[in-house]
């Protein structure tokens, strides 16, 4: 019973992961074109986003000859995180018997 639980837990975390990805992929894309600051869309994706980006830009300032690796930073630790925490909660449900 409880392994299951966790391993249900364990897809709840990867889905939400993969969610924020997408928000970021999403927010990379819009920022190559001028969007419209009040479209909906626009407004949630750097909602979503703003936040973390501009902790990572005072820690480590990623922008060389204008373009910002920034985003790509993010993408490489929230899959790094997503499979560590998969993994460990996994790891945890079979470890239960």
């Amino acid at each position: 019973m409880l392994r299951e639980i966790i391993l249900a837990i364990s897809q709840l975390v990867d889905l939400l992961f993969q969610l924020y990805i997408y928000v970021v992929i999403g927010r990379v894309l819009i920022s190559w074109v001028n969007p419209d600051p009040y479209n909906p869309i626009v407004r949630f994706l750097r909602n979503a986003t703003d936040p973390v980006l501009e902790r990572m830009y005072r820690v480590i300032p990623l922008v060389f000859g204008g373009i910002d690796f920034t985003p790509m930073l993010l993408l490489l630790l929230l899959t790094f995180c997503q499979r560590v925490v998969k993994a460990g909660l996994i790891q945890l449900a079979f470890s239960l018997g």
